[in-house]
C-alpha cells in the first residue's frame, strides 16, 4: 500500500473482526481540499474498525492542531483539535473507507463557529485599523 491510498480501506479484503489504523495528516493533505477553510495543520488519526458478518461499526480519535484564517485580522492562527466520534454513521453499501476523508469531516463540523485569536493575539496594525473604523455608542451620541 503506497502511502497515497494508505487511508483507503477496502471492506471486503478484510477479515472480521478489529481493526486498527493509525493516520497522520498533514498541512499537504488538509490545504489541499478544495474550497477548505484549512490553511494547514498536523493531526493524528487513530480509527477502529469492528466488522461483523453484515454490518461494521467505526470509531476515531483526532487530535492535532489545524490552521485557519482569523476572522478578525485574517492573518494565519492555530486550533487545536481533540475529537472522538463513536459508532460513525455510513451507508449500509459501503465498500470502502477513505479515513482521511472521513477525519477531514470531522474536523470541518468541530471547529468552532468563529475563529479569532485570543484577545492581544491578533495582528496589531489591523487591530489598529479595526479600532479606528469602529463604531460605537458614544461616538454615535457625538
Amino acid at each position: 500500500m503506497n502511502a497515497a491510498t494508505a487511508h483507503i480501506v477496502q471492506l471486503d479484503k478484510l477479515e472480521v473482526g478489529e481493526h486498527l489504523f493509525d493516520i497522520q495528516l498533514d498541512s499537504s493533505y488538509l490545504s489541499s481540499v478544495e474550497h477548505t477553510e484549512l490553511l494547514g495543520g498536523t493531526v493524528d488519526v487513530k480509527a477502529r474498525l469492528i466488522l461483523h458478518e453484515n454490518d461494521f461499526s467505526l470509531d476515531m480519535d483526532i487530535v492535532g492542531q489545524v490552521q485557519v484564517t482569523c476572522d478578525r485580522c485574517l492573518d494565519a492562527m492555530h486550533v487545536d483539535v481533540d475529537i472522538y466520534e463513536e459508532e460513525i454513521e455510513l451507508d449500509d453499501d459501503t465498500q470502502q473507507l477513505d479515513l482521511a476523508w472521513l477525519a477531514y469531516e470531522l474536523i470541518i463540523v468541530n471547529l468552532p463557529l468563529v475563529h479569532s485569536h485570543q484577545d492581544g493575539g491578533c495582528n496589531p496594525e489591523m487591530d489598529a485599523l479595526l479600532q479606528d473604523h469602529l463604531c460605537t455608542a458614544l461616538a454615535d451620541e457625538e
